[in-house]
């Protein structure tokens, strides 16, 4: 369906370390983090290069975003495109996202080529995500309901026939529920509160 809506990601829940990828002398290790933030990366990499003070190269790509994406890789000092690109491509393959992956090297005396290099890392990074507990998650709308006790059986009605998830409730003078959509259902959700006149809707951002 052309028109679909995609409102599904994947993130890692918890982070990992991937076996050791050898070459030549050279050790690849590979670390996976769930990130949210460029200063969550910079912690983990100044972690990484206290754990790891004898490496050569601590190489990372990360992507955050669900709707819109952000992307970097960095080379850290080897040849341009040889390590943040192939780790940034495995994030692609495994379509995760608020991920920071780490490739960290070991030098083994032997120069492995630009060719080697970008297996090495790839691999180093692939060894990480498989070992990461992936999960999918959903993009959603938070609904701000505003309506009159009268209105309360229609409104509660739709929230079960629909299972829409409550975040909170307030009952005093009005009755303010806050909801919790996915977006690929927020159209039709907005439309049938739209037919409840005496609703007042709000979304968030």
């Amino acid at each position: 369906m052309e028109n679909e809506i995609k409102d599904t990601y994947k993130i890692i829940v918890s982070p990992a370390v991937g076996e050791i990828f050898k070459d030549r002398g050279s050790k690849f290790i590979g670390y996976a983090y769930p990130v949210t933030s460029e200063e969550e990366v910079k912690a983990h990499i100044n972690a990484l290069k206290k754990e790891h003070h004898t490496a050569r190269h601590w190489c990372y790509a990360w992507r955050m975003g669900t709707s819109t994406l952000k992307t970097r890789a960095n080379d850290d000092g080897e040849p341009s495109n040889s390590a943040g690109s192939p780790i940034l491509g495995q994030l692609v393959s495994f379509d995760v996202t608020n991920t920071l992956v780490v490739v960290v090297r070991y030098f083994g005396g032997t120069k492995l080529g630009v060719g080697g290099l970008i297996n090495a890392y790839r691999t180093g990074a692939k060894y990480a995500l498989e070992e990461a507990n992936i999960e999918a998650r959903t993009i959603d709308k938070t609904f701000i309901l505003v309506f009159e006790y009268a209105d309360m059986n229609k409104v509660m009605r739709i929230i079960k026939e629909n299972k829409l998830r409550m975040i909170s409730q307030e009952m005093e003078m009005q009755c303010v529920f806050k909801l919790s959509i996915r977006l690929k259902d927020v159209p039709r959700i907005q439309q049938i509160i739209g037919d409840l006149r005496k609703v007042k809707l709000e979304v968030e951002d």
